[in-house]
């Protein structure tokens, strides 16, 4: 009977703790899609005839449209990303479309890129 209690005080510490963490993950997941495809755009301006800004929206396969001769990895989980002109520069706008990222991280990450009012993760190049 001890034993069984044990395993449940330790089943009601545990199972919180792992729907936080992987919570967390789906806010990752939309920080490291914003990161790829700032690489991408980064690699694809290094070579020289490639300038001028352009938009478009990434899909979850990682299908830019319009097309513009220019591929990117498939975004996690599902999330979407679009890439819009301000200035000469770019900006990246992940969407985390499961809605699972907490809003307390995102509120305490907003100096970093993070939407407090939306699930949206923005990344300037």
């Amino acid at each position: 009977m001890i034993v069984i209690a044990i395993i449940g005080i330790l089943s009601a510490i545990a199972v919180p703790n792992f729907i936080s963490y992987r919570d967390k993950a789906y806010c990752s997941g939309a920080e490291s899609d914003a990161n790829s495809i700032i690489n991408t755009l980064a690699a694809y301006y290094a070579i020289p005839v490639h300038h001028g800004g352009f938009s478009g929206v990434i899909s979850a396969e990682g299908t830019l449209t319009p097309a513009q001769g220019i591929s990117f990895r498939p975004l996690s989980h599902g999330n979407t990303a679009t890439i819009t002109t301000i200035g000469k520069g770019l900006k990246v706008s992940v969407t985390e479309t499961n809605g699972r990222c907490p809003k307390a991280y995102r509120l305490s990450q907003a100096n970093a890129g993070w939407s407090t009012t939306a699930t949206v993760f923005s990344k300037s190049l």
